[in-house]
């Protein structure tokens, strides 16, 4: 009888021991699974992250591929165009822009300590159509107010045409791209006719090629017309911007030139 409470207690404290062990390993083994858990997590975000990019991409190489080579290359062709006139333009521009506050007052300075040759060399300096009007403005001052009046009238003009060249291709190509974009659009739709026709019979698989075609052509260039239209919108009002400066300076230059008549006569 002794001799199995011995060996009961012994089991039960074996036991015990082995729990105890088994505890221990497990509490310390929680923090490097915890650890590797969220690093797993961690890593499977940026994975799902970085193939979502891929996937966007991808997806609309796919896209522009299956809306068919001739219609979607014009349209990208209409972009390109398009953005490299765009860019051309609001970099002559931004440019053209003058501070004509600054210009009038530079140019009313040398005009009463150095004279029409003085204010014409500041002309020559400064950049923009402001400037050049200044000149032509101040070339013919001699000849009277009028001509000089003359002048900047018709130099004015000049520098308008300068402003807006090139501007109407943007227009053209904001129009051109969803017309091509619904060319392919008719087109894809007598396709898919054409298949039912040849089948004789109504089924989706026929025709769902043909107007996913069709849609495709349609949207890039609608995105197209949407893109090159913001850019035209923009290169308008700073044209208008920079002309409504040209025709204030205009007038100051004629105040400041009659101003220097009146003194001279004096």
């Amino acid at each position: 009888m002794k001799r199995l409470f011995s060996i009961l207690v012994i089991a039960t404290i074996m036991v015990f021991g082995a729990v105890d062990v088994n505890a221990t390993n497990n509490v310390n083994a929680l923090p490097a699974a915890m650890v590797n858990f969220v690093q797993d997590e961690d890593q499977a975000v940026a994975e799902e992250a970085e193939t979502e990019d891929a996937g966007f991409h991808q997806e609309l190489k796919r896209r522009f591929i299956e809306g068919g080579p001739g219609f979607m290359g014009i349209v990208l062709l209409c972009l390109i165009l398009g953005l490299a006139i765009a860019i051309e333009r609001i970099i002559y521009l931004n440019m053209a822009t003058t501070n004509t506050k600054k210009l009038a007052q530079d140019v009313e300075d040398a005009l009463n300590t150095g004279g029409i040759e003085a204010a014409k060399e500041v002309c020559r300096n400064t950049k923009g159509p402001v400037a050049s009007i200044y000149y032509q403005g101040l070339d013919r001052a001699d000849e009277g107010t009028e001509a000089a009046e003359k002048a900047v009238v018709a130099y004015g003009g000049v520098q308008m045409g300068l402003l807006e060249k090139n501007v109407s291709w943007v227009s053209l190509f904001i129009a051109l791209a969803p017309m091509l974009g619904f060319m392919g659009t008719v087109i894809g739709m007598i396709e898919a006719f054409d298949r039912i026709e040849a089948a004789g019979d109504m089924q989706p698989s026929l025709v769902a090629g043909g107007i996913k075609i069709a849609l495709l052509t349609t949207v890039f260039g609608l995105i197209v017309a949407i893109i090159l239209q913001i850019f035209y919108n923009y290169i308008i009002a700073k044209i208008d911007r920079i002309v409504n400066d040209m025709e204030d300076a205009s007038i100051t230059l004629m105040d400041i030139l009659v101003a220097y008549k009146n003194k001279r006569r004096v």
